[in-house]
């Protein structure tokens, strides 16, 4: 897949309270190639979430077709 293109994925979307807006306790143990951008959703909305930048996926697996992480989990529960 090229960079430019994706496929959809299921999320999670939380709601945090105003304290966890400067993201303590969020960060992650291994922050690069991890950071914290906008997303686009399909119901239109854009909010904050973890990402892993293009680099940082160089040799994973795509588990788009899993439907997202908890699909992939799952096939790899059921193996």
């Amino acid at each position: 897949m090229a960079a430019d293109e994706g496929g959809a994925i299921e999320t999670e979307v939380w709601a945090l309270p105003p304290a966890a807006s400067r993201l303590r306790g969020l960060r992650c143990r291994d922050p690069v190639p991890h950071g914290i951008s906008t997303l686009r959703l399909a119901d239109g909305t854009a909010p904050k979430g973890f990402l892993v930048e293009a680099a940082g996926v160089t040799g994973a697996a795509d588990i788009t077709r899993f439907g997202g992480w908890c699909g992939y989990v799952a096939s790899r529960a059921a193996a």
